[in-house]
């Protein structure tokens, strides 16, 4: 069936392997030459970085008994040959679970008690307390003893209805959401709020994060769930039973959850899942077929897809098919079908994304490089011009020489004080652009948009509120770009003027586009929007509820806003390095060609050998040149994988 998900995300990890190689490589080249400066260096820790730290996260959703554990098992974990992930009837996973690895974290299941939703902290804050999780270690060579110390997802407890409604897990409002009571007037609720697996599995060492979703009311419940976890997966699989179709809370999920206009289409997934009901043995195969068909095709039109982004399988036959070794029972599951799409859907987008983020910053560091390696080689041109003028020259001429020399040097030296007069305005204004996205301005906004949700009565003026939140976050970002246009001229200026007073040859770096996290904010927007449907309007009437709802968006804000400040950071760096460097060189250009002259006027034959020596340092930037367009192509080329699956390393 072609390549699988899983040996697709072999060649991913094995080409990120290999990227990380080459870049320390190229590091310590860089290093070795002197050709390491300040931007330089945070340009190459911030690939290095996004390569290594990569996750694709693939987030399986549906209602209860759908069948998403098993299709986890059958796809992820069928090579323990057994179940992992509990997928007995009835509800299983009953709390989102996360399944990651981390290499600074043993392996363990962490679980987060459903309290904690009592307390007004995000999710993202509890990840940074691992003390308040309940941990179980596990082990991973152990197949049994991670099948049961997985089953604890699935544990309850009971609680009153009371507690149940401070949980967010009953409304009177909306009784037909409502768990049942048992006889004695007790609910059964989730007894985990979230679970982290960290685990060293093949696939997850690599950078997958699987997301495993409960139902409905549980996804409702959360609102970090709905707005930030779900819409930032990489990819959505939303499974269905084959034997019923789309069925009202399966539409509900759909509509409120998952639809989102701005996402690939190729990173949505259905999947008709438990085909083999299907399989009846007093119809033919070709009558089988037909029903699947027409239950996909009536599935596709319902959810507004075309027809092959529905995948009609079997997640129990396939995951019995691989334990069993069954080829044939493997075909007739139509796993492949569905982990091929995964592999050219999920990852064909996730590389083609990271590959074009990488290609873009390779070009960049090769720029500011390269700028250097061109000082250089202009200083050894004008010294070059300055040593053939001096051929045939008496000595009074070579001491004339000299003088003019030092003073240039006490000339340039008075520079300094210019150059540290146009950073301090322009550390001014950058300072602005830091207060305009820094955390007391984006606290500011989320305190005013928590007051307006805390005002009595059913908010029908919510989505009014989040509109008027947003578009002063937009007016904040449009103010920063504003600001650093006026910065990028300012030093499009001074660049010039110390360019033609002292020779130097400064670039203003690439001016950050900001605009583009005005593209964030309006996804971030819209996933909120889509949850202040009417189903939750009854919710945000509970203040706990809104004021958990505005903590989930300022968890996800925070990151826009960081990475926003990252880009003016690298900016400031780029251009700081820039003048550090010229500077630099310029000193050492003066002691060289002081140096020569001194050589000159001590031997005849110094001339002849300070010119041999500058051509041979000429040659000697043209290879640097070379090797440094040598080892960025490197990066920037995809490098091809090895048979072996191994990567095949930089030969420097």
């Amino acid at each position: 069936m072609g390549t699988s998900f899983n040996e697709q995300f072999d060649q991913h990890g094995a080409w990120r392997r290999e990227f990380a190689l080459r870049l320390k490589l190229l590091s310590e080249w860089l290093k070795d030459h002197e050709l390491l400066d300040a931007a330089i260096q945070e340009r190459l820790r911030r690939l290095e970085s996004q390569v290594r730290s990569d996750k694709v996260m693939v987030a399986f959703v549906a209602e209860f008994s759908r069948g998403k554990s098993e299709l986890i098992n059958a796809i992820f974990f069928a090579g323990y040959k057994r179940r992992i992930m509990p997928a007995s009837a009835g509800r299983t996973t009953m709390c989102p679970t996360e399944l990651g690895y981390d290499a600074e974290v043993p392996p363990c299941l962490r679980l987060l008690p459903i309290e904690t939703r009592l307390q007004p902290q995000p999710l993202m804050e509890w990840r940074l307390a691992p003390e308040k999780w309940t941990r179980v270690d596990l082990d991973v060579n152990d197949s049994a003893q991670l099948a049961q110390a997985f089953e604890k997802v699935a544990e309850v407890r009971k609680v009153t209805i009371d507690e149940a409604k401070a949980l967010g897990f009953w409304h009177d409002d909306t009784p037909e959401d409502n768990p049942l009571p048992s006889a004695d007037g007790m609910l059964e609720v989730p007894r985990w709020r979230h679970a982290l697996i960290n685990i060293a599995h093949p696939l997850l060492k690599q950078g997958l994060v699987i997301l495993d979703t409960p139902g409905l009311n549980a996804i409702g419940a959360e609102p970090e769930l709905t707005v930030n976890l779900i819409p930032q997966a990489h990819a959505v699989v939303f499974i269905l039973a084959a034997d019923t179709g789309v069925t009202k809370s399966d539409l509900a999920i759909w509509r409120e959850h998952l639809i989102a206009e701005d996402q690939d289409a190729d990173a949505r997934l259905v999947v008709l899942n438990k085909i083999d009901t299907m399989w009846d043995s007093l119809s033919t195969p070709t009558q089988v077929q037909a029903q699947i068909e027409r239950q996909r095709a009536t599935s596709a039109e319902i959810l507004g897809l075309r027809k092959d982004q529905v995948i009609p399988v079997s997640a129990q036959k396939g995951l019995v098919a691989k334990v069993t070794s069954d080829a044939d029972l493997l075909a007739a599951s139509q796993l492949p079908v569905l982990e091929k799409a995964l592999g050219e859907g999920v990852m064909g987008q996730r590389q083609s994304i990271l590959r074009s983020a990488v290609a873009s910053n390779i070009a960049d560091l090769r720029t500011e490089a390269g700028r250097a390696l061109n000082i250089r080689r202009r200083d050894l041109a004008e010294q070059m011009i300055e040593l053939k003028g001096l051929r045939g020259k008496n000595t009074s001429v070579i001491r004339h020489m000299r003088s003019r020399i030092e003073q240039e040097q006490r000339d340039f030296d008075v520079s300094g004080a210019k150059i540290h007069a146009v950073r301090s305005v322009h550390l001014k204004l950058l300072r602005e652009v830091f207060a305009l996205l820094g955390t007391t301005s984006l606290k500011a906004e989320m305190a005013e948009l928590t007051k307006e949700l805390r005002q009595p009565g059913i908010k029908l003026g919510v989505r009014r509120a989040y509109s008027l939140t947003f578009d002063r976050l937009r007016q904040a970002l449009r103010k920063a770009q504003a600001t650093s246009n006026e910065i990028q001229s300012m030093l499009t200026g001074t660049f010039r003027q110390l360019n033609a007073e002292y020779g130097f040859s400064l670039q203003p770096p690439k001016e950050p586009e900001l605009s583009r996290f005005e593209r964030d904010l309006e996804l971030i927007e819209r996933s909120h929007q889509q949850y202040l449907g009417v189903s939750n309007a009854l919710r945000l009437a509970q203040p706990e509820f809104a004021d958990r709802l505005v903590r989930a968006l300022a968890t996800r804000l925070r990151v826009v806003y960081e990475s926003a400040l990252g880009e003016l950071e690298l900016w400031n760096k780029a251009s700081a390095a820039q003048l550090d460097a010229q500077l630099r060189e310029r000193r050492r250009n003066f002691s060289r060609r002081l140096e020569a002259i001194e050589r000159i006027q001590q031997a005849a034959s110094g001339l002849d050998d300070r010119i041999a020596e500058i051509e041979s340092q000429e040659t000697a930037i043209n290879e640097l040149d070379t090797k440094l367009a040598e080892l960025t192509g490197h990066l920037v080329a995809a490098p091809p994988v090895a048979a072996a699956g191994q990567p095949q390393l930089l030969r420097a």
